[in-house]
Parts: C-alpha cells; structure tokens; sequence
C-alpha cells in the first residue's frame, strides 16, 4: 500500500514537471530573428536590439567582448534552436569580431525603461 502511494506521488510530481516544461513561451517573450532591426552598444557588457520597431531587448555579456565595439560594428547573431524564435538567454550565440560573447540575461524592456536609455544609445 505505502509503495503504491509514493508511486502514484512521484508519478504525479512527474506529470506536474513535465506539463510546466512543455508549457509554451508567452508570445511577448520571445522574438523571432526576421524582426531585428537595430543593435546599438550600451557598454561593455550591454547591447539593446530593436525587434520590429515596437519593443527592445536589452542583451548583457560577461567578459569583454563589447569592449571597444561602436553601434556600427557588425555582430554575427544565431538562435541555437535554429528556430528563429529567440525566447531566453540560452537560444542566443552572438560573437563579435570572431569573439564568442557569453550571454547572462536577456530582457524585453518595458516603456519606461526604453524611455530611461539615454538618445545615442537607443536602438
């Protein structure tokens, strides 16, 4: 009696798990790579990318890939789910100047925050 309960219990958990998992993206999470239509470099560390016109991404690296880069210079972008559909930090690989970059975060920006970017920086 007791093994079948902590079956049934640990079944359960697995179906809860795997429903969350196989959740979709919410639509204004995720964007597809057709619709970039700018970068400008925020810093070091910090690249916004204007998706369709209406919302911006802000994009953080780690290490010193940005560094020295103007919003002018190329950046060579693909989604790892080879999709299109960009939808977390993990489906993005960008490189510039032949340099991985490691992406920690990746943020849709709210209106206000897109406001609080200073001019030059806006993609």
């Amino acid at each position: 009696m007791k093994l079948s309960i902590l079956a049934t219990v640990a079944l359960a958990g697995a179906a809860v798990a795997f429903s969350a998992a196989a959740q979709p993206k919410t639509p204004n999470s995720c964007f597809w790579t057709h619709d970039l239509r700018n970068h400008t470099v925020g810093g070091d560390h910090i690249l916004y990318f204007n998706v369709g016109g209406r919302d911006v991404y802000k994009v953080e690296t780690t290490g010193s890939c940005l560094a020295g880069m103007t919003s002018s210079d190329p950046i060579v972008l693909r989604d790892r789910a080879s999709t299109g559909q960009i939808c977390n930090k993990l489906d993005l690989d960008i490189s510039v100047r032949g340099a991985p970059c490691i992406v920690s975060s990746l943020t849709k920006l709210t209106p206000a925050e897109v406001a609080a970017i200073p001019r030059r920086m806006k993609p």
